[in-house]
């Protein structure tokens, strides 16, 4: 009898123990950049993730230079459990003379990064 709360137990539990893993990495499928002014660029990038919740959401996009240094982070305050694909904005970016591209990468709260990250021409 032991042995059989033990199986039900452990498949219980199961689900909880693999929830991390069902929604995968946060991936960027589109993004535009456009010019503002001198050296400022507006981003509108898309990300798709399968948010579960608050515990795993996909939690903020970033600019990186082709070295991989971070010109600029856009925060996502909140899963977007019910819109998929989604896209957010973020202006003002400062993006040095003499950067040919940026590379666009997602993150999400479990797993960081590790999605699909999209490399764009920046316009001058």
């Amino acid at each position: 009898m032991r042995k059989i709360y033990t199986i039900f137990a452990a498949l219980i539990a199961l689900p909880v123990l693999t929830t991390g893993g069902i929604a995968g990495e946060a991936d960027v499928v589109d993004a535009k950049i456009t010019q503002s002014s001198a050296g400022s660029y507006g981003f509108d990038v898309s990300v798709r993730h399968a948010d579960t919740g608050w515990k795993h959401y996909a939690d903020r996009w970033e600019v990186l230079d082709p070295d991989r240094n971070i010109l600029a982070t856009r925060v996502l305050v909140h899963p977007h459990e019910n819109e998929q694909p989604f896209t957010r904005s973020l202006s003002g970016v400062k993006i040095p003379v003499g950067i040919g591209s940026v590379i666009l990468r997602a993150h999400d709260s479990v797993h960081a990064y590790g999605g699909k990250e999209i490399t764009v021409e920046v316009p001058r």
